[in-house]
This record gives structure tokens, sequence and C-alpha cells, in this order.
């Protein structure tokens, strides 16, 4: 009888420590990120939520590409609009 589970990939275990500590890194660093998720993808690392600012996201795409080199880096955060409204709200 053969088992139907695939082995992880190799290094999947050094990939998920190195997810992780990036996670931490977010959360804990200059940016106080904890808006953004970071999910394995098989050997890819997606990377999802939403930031205050472009400037935010390509630090945070930057500080994954470092962190995770290696491995692809695919990036779906969206920057949140914080733009004061170009005319009233008309309240009947």
């Amino acid at each position: 009888m053969t088992d139907a589970s695939a082995p992880p990939p190799p290094g999947a275990a050094n990939l998920d420590y190195r997810v992780a500590h990036l996670a931490d890194h977010l959360a804990a660093g200059p940016l106080g990120e904890l808006g953004v998720r970071l999910e394995l993808r098989g050997d890819a690392v997606l990377l999802t939520g939403t930031v205050p600012s472009t400037q935010c996201r390509d630090e945070i795409v930057h500080m994954a590409r470092e962190e995770l080199a290696g491995h692809p880096v695919h990036c779906d955060i969206l920057v949140a609009g914080t733009s004061s409204p170009d005319h009233g709200e008309d309240l009947t």
C-alpha cells in the first residue's frame, strides 16, 4: 500500500520559520504592521492585507523579498484610501 500524502518540499520547515520571523519583524518593527498576512502557497509566499500608504506597502514587499530570498513573493496588499472626501455628505 502506498502513502497518498506527498512529503513536504525540501526546506519547508525552514521556510515556515522564515515566514514566522518576517511576520514578527513586521509587527514589532518600525512599521508596526499587523494588517498584513503571510500565507505559504507551496514554495511561494503570498502577502495580503491593507496598509495606509504605498510607501508602507513597498517597504513590506522589500523586507519580504530580502527575508525570503530564493522563494517567490507575491503581493496582494491593498492601500487604504486616506484622502479627505471631495464633497460633503447630504443628510436628509
